[in-house]
């Protein structure tokens, strides 16, 4: 799977050895491929297919380039290069395809098409049948739905209050639509995603599908962390029980995240022969942590009306000023550690893989300041295969859960509790709420493409998930806003769509999340794979795994079940 077989045919009565690089692989040096003897000698070789390849082929009695050519393999084709000499002694090099490849993208399009079809199916067969519920007491019966409000504080808000009949507020629809879509596209990805090279993080540089679901976990959080807590201070919960929730919610996801990534079912409970310290669910709860201790201690409990006032467009960020402050101070202090600090053996202010990227001059440069800080606090405690280990050839550990990501963890959070303000602020106001979700969108977008220069590796600060660059912070801002606002368009204002079935695992997120990180590999979840060198068997596996899993929360849902911390 993702590998083609090249066959060299040497001609010419000289040595000659075959050099590669991948065109992803940011200023990479060449690595040897085959050497070929002379005099019709011919050698393989297998080759990856996920990008493409510069491949140079260099005389080693002359010391020059032969041939130099770039190239998009397919999967599965066998591939001849014939190296033959011609007038003048210049060689040249004749690629033709033995064995015709296969269509790697032929599972995904007919997946698609059968997930199409079957989104069609229960859009379509609801509207048929409410359509029949032409009588207000059929109506009533069939075609009766729940009202959700603003307030995302927990799954039982929706609840009328016992003896009083006034009903508790409930939760924002399109948020937990937001979060089950994130968790569903996560599981995807974490069971390979059918083994395509865009369900996995990006090596180094760059985004794929894999890179948006973290950051839109932490937004989401940012923008719950808001409402919630703004309902609680409405309800008069004191300040210090507002601490002692934080605080409980803060230890259990640390604590769940730290001994599920360190289960190993061979070790016990935890691996003690390798004890990785940083994680998803670390990350989150230290997030959460810092934002809510904004939103207790500067957050605003009543919204005061200053009819005349010259703020009054922006009060959703200038009553908030020492929230801004001190995530301004943050961002200024991730600036200045990661381009000022002075690292043993590496240039300051080093964003690159190290390995053999950036001609190969800074191998053990890893991650730049991120990578000595945690390798300083955490030892080799930290994640031994990184993204970039394959392609840049990395000997260091790096941990893409770090400590200096953190600070732009806290920074995308901090985003979302922007969106959770303008909904409290502009509450039924939506064109006023969707036009701000817009405004910044644009800001994030444009901030985004002036640091990267829109481009993959030029940028002042590249796009980068294993950093949490700046530039990869506002462009997650930007599809967050615009992924918020345009659900919240669809099912909370026009009411076009219930967000099923992502609003299920929306809404037992921890669950899931915990659920498939421990039993994800074990059947009925996952199989040993029989049919490994395409992706039919690989992909139907992912979206199986992914499917059990929204049906358990859909079971969960109806059980009315819902794990709180």
């Amino acid at each position: 799977m993702d590998q083609a077989l090249l066959t060299f045919h040497n001609q010419l009565t000289e040595e000659v050895q075959v050099f590669y690089t991948s065109d992803y692989c940011y200023k990479c040096v060449y690595q040897p491929l085959v050497s070929l003897k002379p005099n019709n000698k011919n050698a393989s070789a297998q080759i990856s297919t996920k990008f493409t390849l510069t491949i140079q082929v260099e005389s080693q009695t002359r010391n020059k380039t032969l041939c130099r050519w770039d190239q998009t393999y397919m999967e599965g084709g066998h591939y001849s290069i014939w190296i033959m000499p011609v007038a003048f002694n210049n060689p040249i090099c004749n690629l033709y395809v033995d064995k015709r490849p296969n269509n790697p993208h032929l599972p995904l399009l007919v997946a698609a098409l059968l997930m199409a079809l079957t989104a069609l199916l229960f859009v379509m067969v609801p509207y048929i049948y409410r359509k029949r519920c032409t009588l207000t007491f059929i109506k009533t019966i069939c075609c009766r739905g729940e009202k959700y409000s603003v307030d995302n504080e927990d799954a039982h808000a929706r609840e009328t209050a016992h003896g009083t009949g006034e009903a508790k507020p409930s939760r924002l629809l399109s948020l937990d639509t937001f979060r089950g879509f994130s968790l569903t596209v996560m599981v995807f990805v974490n069971y390979g995603g059918g083994g395509y090279w865009f369900f996995q993080h990006a090596p180094w540089n760059g985004l794929t599908v894999a890179d948006l679901v973290m950051p839109w976990f932490v937004f989401i959080i940012g923008t719950s962390v808001v409402l919630a807590f703004n309902s609680m201070q409405r309800r008069g919960v004191g300040r210090l029980q507002l601490l002692r929730k934080i605080t409980w919610r803060t230890v259990v996801l640390v604590m769940l995240g730290f001994c599920f990534l360190n289960y190993s079912p061979r070790d016990g409970p935890l691996s003690w022969s390798w004890l990785r310290i940083p994680g998803v669910l670390q990350r989150l709860g230290f997030t959460y942590f810092v934002l809510s201790l904004l939103q207790t201690f500067w957050g605003q409990k009543e919204i005061p009306l200053r009819v005349h006032h010259w703020w009054n467009p922006v009060q959703d960020v200038f009553l908030y000023w020492p929230q801004w402050l001190i995530i301004i101070l943050l961002e200024i202090l991730w600036l200045c550690i990661t381009f000022l600090m002075p690292i043993p053996n590496c240039p300051t202010g080093y964003l690159g893989p190290g390995g053999i990227g950036d001609d190969g001059l800074y191998p053990d440069c890893t991650g730049g300041a991120a990578g000595y800080i945690d390798q300083w606090i955490f030892g080799d405690n930290m994640y031994r295969y990184p993204t970039c280990k394959e392609m840049y050839h990395t000997v260091q550990p790096f941990d893409p859960e770090g400590v200096l990501g953190t600070i732009n963890s806290i920074v995308m959070g901090f985003l979302g509790m922007q969106a959770g303000k303008i909904i409290i602020f502009y509450k039924k106001k939506n064109v006023h709420i969707l036009c701000r979700y817009l405004v910044w969108a644009i800001i994030l977008g444009i901030s985004a493409a002036i640091l990267s220069k829109c481009t993959r590796d030029g940028g002042f600060i590249p796009v980068n998930k294993n950093l949490w660059s700046l530039s990869y912070v506002v462009c997650m801002g930007c599809f967050s806003f615009l992924l918020l606002g345009g659900m919240y368009f669809v099912i909370d204002i026009k009411g076009w769509w219930g967000g099923q079935p992502f609003i299920y695992p929306g809404m037992n997120s921890i669950f899931v999340y915990v659920g498939h990180s421990l039993l994800g590999f074990y059947f009925p979840f996952s199989w040993e794979m029989r049919f490994q060198a395409s992706h039919w068997e690989f992909l139907l596996q992912s979206l199986w795994g992914t499917a059990l899993w929204v049906l358990i929360a859909y079971l969960l849902y109806r059980k009315k079940f819902f794990l709180k911390i």
